[in-house]
């Protein structure tokens, strides 16, 4: 028999399912995987069923998302990140976060690529970038607050030309949430080098005082360059739903919905459906409940 593709040979099925399969088997404490120990909210409970007598959403939606459910989510984004987000042209509805990730390295990174990534860091980031053939460049955080040391460190790493930079913020593992001016650090390194950053931001609502939690696409010149990735699964406790999307500019949208098409062709539809429920709930809530609602 021919070798199977070396790509594998670099890294291993995932530590943190793997403890969730042993705590299974032994009935233990899963500490291992990010599950909320809160239910979701009662409402979105509550009309979980009605979905079941919906007729046509238990078919394929359009690949890149149910138009109702990218209106709500364009408008809950764009109040939180601060910036007008079109709903047609620059979201792609995904299969949780880490499809929406995958999605947005294969976009971005070519076979021989760069990619920057802090350490310690969340393992898919590791295999995304090898699957996609590009290398991987692993810059140092320092407990324990999880800096990134010195500024010079950080563009050693630019000095090699990386095609692209993940970023985790707030950071899985170390809880980092990175600061402003750490922010601006990075958008001024990636404007210099000509460098995309792709983020994870599932965390972004589960913040404590006095920290707060900034959108790179935000930032000046940055939103052009910026794969925005999150999904609903941590702060409304759904993380089996599987409802991910990537916020990017037109133009790295139509790349991210080509590649999101072949790998998965969409989200579930119905859960699409019920989502659009805490969309429009988050919506029509002052800010006060909503960070109730989301935290």
């Amino acid at each position: 028999m021919q070798k199977l593709s070396k790509k594998t040979e670099h890294f291993t099925d995932s530590v943190i399912r793997r403890m969730t399969r042993i705590a299974y088997q032994y009935d233990s404490i899963n500490l291992s995987q990010g599950f909320p120990d809160f239910a979701p909210p009662e409402m979105l409970l509550k009309r979980l069923g009605e979905t079941a007598e919906m007729s046509g959403v238990h078919q394929y939606s359009i690949t890149f998302g149910d138009p109702e459910f990218r209106r709500a989510l364009a408008e809950k984004q764009s109040r939180f990140m601060g910036m007008d987000i079109d709903p047609e042209t620059e979201i792609t509805v995904t299969c949780g976060s880490t499809e929406a990730m995958m999605s947005s390295v294969l976009t971005v990174a070519d076979p021989g690529d760069k990619v920057v990534i802090f350490s310690p860091f969340y393992e898919n980031y590791g295999a995304d970038t090898i699957l996609s053939g590009a290398e991987p460049v692993y810059v140092p955080l320092i407990p324990p607050d999880f800096h990134f040391f010195d500024p010079e460190v950080l563009e050693d790493a630019f000095r090699q030309h990386p095609k692209a930079m993940i970023l985790c913020n707030p950071s899985n593992p170390t809880g980092k949430v990175f600061t402003r001016e750490e922010l601006e650090c990075i958008a001024s390194l990636a404007i210099k080098y000509d460098t995309y950053v792709i983020t994870d931001e599932v965390y972004e609502h589960i913040i404590y005082e006095p920290y707060r939690h900034t959108y790179i696409a935000s930032l000046p010149g940055m939103r052009e360059r910026t794969l925005s990735c999150s999904s609903l699964s941590k702060t409304y406790s759904i993380t089996g739903w599987r409802i991910g999307y990537v916020i990017a500019p037109p133009e790295i949208t139509e790349c991210v919905k080509k590649v999101h098409d072949f790998l998965t062709v969409g989200a579930p539809h119905p859960l699409q459906i019920r989502s659009l429920s805490i969309c429009t709930l988050t919506n029509a809530t002052s800010s006060l409940k909503v960070s109730m609602i989301l935290v």
